[in-house]
């Protein structure tokens, strides 16, 4: 049975129960900031659920299924309102990745609609005249960093095969927001403001996000997009062919190859060629549960999976959460992780990779077997391991950055049909250029910026075609075949934390839903013990520092949304740090 309060008082409980046995560096830009959050919503319905990032975007997605329509439908319907109310985060103009349970043929399958680099663009694309790479900010504002656009084709794609309602339908309430107007939300004028100079830098965004004054616009001021509502009037009537060709395309390809100071190389025969891949799922066993997620090129499914294939060889339900063996297990598992994702992970469609070696049993006992003290991990005990290969081949290490953008939802139908999607135009507000009401992704920045290491190929490096590295990581925990919980998060290399210490506060310490998406976060990547400024995770910086880690209090923005299936219908909740809610019937 699971406890059934709220995640405030949930966490304070549980760490009462067992106090502190003893006692990476800051993100280039401005996160996207939390609005405020104390205790997330539970929300409990008997036939079908919705929880995405801005409550528009939930009506619209609850209102399709309403209406008659599924999953997908759903997914559609919440895609373009998110496009319209969260601009900064994701939209036409990005890449999703979408991992989808298909109840009437009980299959589970991931789609990869991550974007992908032009074919003009070279291992040296982010390297300047004399061969270093660029600062990261002087790489990413401008149409250097913009790669192919992949999340219209996808919605398009699963439309056709899966959907029941009339696409048009779908995309119409957007539109008529987009004429009629919206006010914008805290978090968008927060981070407007937040942007200063990078958004003002192009016409598109200075005119959309800035009054006549050039002022930043505030929260309750009415936005009006009628060039968005256009660009969704034209794919209702011509399906995603109407975005990439066409006039759409060449406003795209124009905007990226004349952006003033930093132009890209992106093409009309890129946009043209762009395709949607279906892959086959990643799913490990963890605790009698299959936990499941898209693979390379996301880097999320497999780093989780280490995660939890280390952990599971400790008593994390016995030890509990409010003991900080707990954390220095969790902590160092994930920074194994992190360092066999900097060299290994790739896609896999230009790198073969060692998937299966990386996510075996025998190796994964050998990584746990480093946690088995009582203190951090020295520097040099974190390294890259030597998971089983199918062939031979030896990549260098790669740091490239992701920013904390992006956004996800979960959606349950009556059907039985489960969407776990994320989407994203990376970092906030995307390449800082807008075209046809849309902002364009600066995904290409998710590339290594270095082509080799000590004389070793980066198996993340720019490549012609090539899909970058991503964090994303949209999951379906199964059990006995069956969906039992979607979740997923947005925040950058930092996605794969949350995801991971939701699974297991939710698997190992049974915490419901609404406590999963709200617990304070302990993220390390990269040495540093990174802990959520301003909740009970700071009772932890002192005993966490006697283990021997530096320990940074700082804001995580993270966007989990949860919906579990259970005996009784669902039950969701969505981040309490963001504008998301939880909607159905």
């Amino acid at each position: 049975m699971r406890m059934k309060f709220f995640t405030g008082m949930a966490f304070s409980l549980m760490l009462s129960a067992g106090a502190p046995s003893a006692q990476q560096a800051s993100d280039t830009v401005a996160p996207e900031r939390a609005t405020g959050f104390a205790t997330a919503r539970r929300v409990e319905t008997k036939s079908f659920m919705v929880a995405a990032a801005n409550p528009l975007a939930a009506e619209a997605g609850r209102d399709a299924i309403a209406r008659g329509g599924n999953a997908i439908d759903a997914l559609v319907a919440v895609q373009a309102m998110l496009g319209l109310v969260e601009p900064q985060s994701s939209g036409l103009g990005g890449g999703s990745f979408l991992v989808y349970y298909d109840a009437a043929s009980g299959k589970l399958t991931t789609f990869d609609g991550r974007e992908t680099a032009p074919m003009d663009a070279t291992p040296k694309l982010f390297l300047d005249a004399q061969g270093q790479p660029l600062k990261f900010m002087d790489a990413v504002v401008g149409g250097r960093s913009v790669g192919t656009p992949g999340t219209v084709r996808l919605l398009d794609d699963v439309h056709k095969r899966f959907g029941k309602a009339e696409w048009a339908s779908l995309l119409e309430p957007a539109a008529k927001l987009a004429a009629d107007g919206f006010p914008v939300s805290p978090r968008l004028a927060s981070l407007i403001a937040a942007e200063g100079d990078r958004l003002k830098k192009y016409d598109g965004p200075r005119g959309y996000f800035y009054d006549a004054s050039g002022a930043a616009l505030k929260a309750g001021a009415i936005l009006r997009n009628p060039a968005y509502a256009e660009t969704l009037k034209a794919i209702a009537a011509g399906g995603a062919d109407a975005f990439y060709k066409g006039p759409i395309a060449e406003a795209i390809v124009r905007t990226v190859r004349e952006a003033a100071g930093n132009p890209g190389v992106l093409s009309l025969a890129d946009l043209a060629n762009y395709r949607v891949k279906e892959r086959e799922p990643v799913c490990f066993g963890y605790r009698a549960l299959d936990v499941c997620g898209i693979g390379p090129p996301s880097s999320g499914a497999v780093a989780i999976g280490q995660m939890l294939g280390m952990i599971e060889n400790f008593d994390i339900k016995g030890l509990g959460p409010g003991n900080v063996e707990s954390w220095r297990i969790i902590g160092d598992a994930q920074r194994l992780a992190f360092a066999d994702r900097e060299r290994y992970l790739a896609d896999t469609d230009f790198v073969a990779l060692p998937i299966k070696g990386l996510l075996g049993k025998d190796y994964l006992g050998k990584r746990a077997a480093l946690l088995d003290g009582g203190k951090a991990l020295a520097a040099d005990q974190v390294k890259a391991g030597e998971p089983e290969w199918d062939h031979a081949l030896l990549f260098g290490r790669d740091a490239a950055l992701e920013l904390p953008s992006t956004s996800h939802f979960v959606i349950v139908d009556r059907e039985g049909n489960v969407v776990s999607m994320t989407t994203t135009i990376e970092s906030g507000f995307g390449s800082r250029l807008m075209t046809n009401g849309f902002l364009l992704n600066n995904e290409l920045t998710d590339f290594s910026f270095k082509t080799h290491d000590g004389g070793l190929p980066v198996a993340n490096r720019v490549e012609p075609g090539k899909r970058p590295r991503s964090s994303m990581s949209p999951t379906i925990v199964m059990k006995d075949g069956k969906p039992l919980l979607a979740i997923g998060s947005p925040g950058g290399s930092q996605i794969i934390g949350y995801v991971a210490q939701a699974l297991i506060a939710y698997i190992d310490w049974n915490m419901p839903v609404e406590a999963i998406v709200a617990q304070p976060h302990f993220i390390n990547r990269f040495g540093t013990y990174e802990i959520e400024a301003g909740t009970e995770a700071e009772r932890f910086s002192e005993p966490l520092k006697a283990l021997g880690y530096e320990v940074k209090a700082g804001e995580m923005n993270s966007g989990l949304h949860a919906i579990e299936i259970t005996a009784d219908g669902l039950a969701g909740s969505a981040d309490p740090r963001r504008e998301g809610v939880a909607a159905g019937e």
